[in-house]
């Protein structure tokens, strides 16, 4: 979602995202005309017109789980969302009784919360969950 119009959309995805993803992006893009969806989520600058690059990870009842605020200098990393969706429905189906540490992977070993694991993390990550 943007500010952008739905005619900028077509012509960023026809002519720039085209020609890096084959088929274009393979998602509906939105408008936010006038930043109010934006002024909401706080990255909207009604003085310049324009909002921050922003990433929300809203998940089925609405609440925000994360987000990402970034200048437009600075790329976003869809590998790191995507890794992050999977890790909050992976928690979300679980009910809480597993938790994904950092980097955390699917089909990679999970943690178990509770007062165990207070203090002991650096042992479940040290024997299972060395950096890739």
């Amino acid at each position: 979602m943007s500010i952008d119009s739905m005619f900028v959309h077509k012509m960023w995805n026809d002519h720039e995202l085209a020609k890096m993803v084959k088929g274009g992006v393979p998602f509906p893009m939105l408008s936010d005309g006038g930043g109010r969806v934006g002024t909401v989520y706080g990255i909207y600058d009604e003085d310049a017109g324009v909002e921050t690059r922003g990433r929300f990870i809203i998940d089925p009842d609405g609440v925000v789980q994360s987000y990402e605020v970034l200048t437009p200098p600075v790329g976003r990393n869809i590998h790191e969302t995507l890794r992050q969706v999977q890790a909050f429905q992976l928690v979300r189906e679980s009910k809480g009784t597993q938790a994904t540490p950092s980097g955390w992977k699917p089909g990679k070993k999970t943690l178990t919360p509770g007062p165990a694991l207070v203090g002991n993390v650096w042992k479940e990550w040290k024997t299972e969950m060395a950096f890739d």
